[in-house]
């Protein structure tokens, strides 16, 4: 069964979803993410997974609130968004996931997957194949595939990967190109962007690739605006 991981995106200490990540299409849903996040746990979901948008584009930092939300939730954290260490693990957060800096240090990526097995994932957030950095505002310049080849081992956790173009856009994830991640590397992969439906989650639960599915899901959107919840989700998954 996929993981469901609920998502809460932090702007300024608010819960916020971007729509195909632009800071200027922003909607707040509420301002006590410690609160949103036990209400996740509380209906039974396994992760919850925390996004600091500040810290992203170097903008600011919610690094306290995240703490507060792994030390409050009552369920496992995950957590992106200008991780560059392990202080965040060291601090009670499950997971890390790196983004632009496994795009510019790829070393930094083995050295703290080894440091904390298990503990460290790989972000990477994609348009039309190409990763992009710093709150998907920069272009690398490298494609999704090429990075993907060039960080796998046994050192990363998962690969988080976000289709910008889909995301809080709720048209749905891209079932064919999660199937092509999976038929390219052994390493467990999360899906992220344009969950609308359960339908949506069925789908990316079909995806089988030599024997293998997808690790997790990240939903945002859907969830926030009532497409479903998340008892209903985790029956879409299960």
């Amino acid at each position: 069964m996929l993981q469901l991981f609920p998502a809460i995106d932090l702007r300024r200490g608010r819960c916020v979803r971007l729509y195909q990540g632009d800071f200027d299409q922003e909607t707040v849903y509420g301002d006590d993410p410690v609160a949103v996040a036990r209400s996740f746990a509380a209906a039974g979901a396994p992760w919850v997974h925390v996004v600091d948008l500040d810290a992203s584009r170097r903008d600011g930092s919610n690094r306290e609130l995240v703490v507060r939300v792994a030390d409050d939730a009552g369920v496992p954290v995950q957590t992106g968004g200008g991780v560059r260490d392990g202080s965040l693990l060291e601090a009670g957060v499950q997971r890390v996931v790196l983004g632009s800096v496994a795009v510019e240090e790829p070393q930094l990526v083995r050295e703290l997957g080894e440091r904390y097995p298990g503990q460290v994932a790989v972000g990477l957030d994609h348009w039309g194949g190409e990763v992009r950095t710093r709150g998907w505002e920069e272009g690398s310049g490298q494609r999704l595939l090429d990075l993907v080849h060039q960080l796998e081992g046994d050192h990363v956790a998962a690969f988080v990967v976000t289709d910008i173009s889909r995301d809080g856009a709720l048209v749905g994830p891209d079932v064919d190109g999660y199937a092509e991640l999976l038929a390219a590397t052994a390493v467990p992969v999360v899906a992220s962007g344009g969950v609308g439906t359960l339908d949506h989650l069925r789908q990316l639960a079909a995806i089988e690739e030599s024997g293998r599915h997808l690790s997790g899901v990240i939903v945002g959107k859907a969830i926030y605006e009532g497409a479903f919840t998340v008892p209903e989700a985790l029956d879409a998954l299960s």
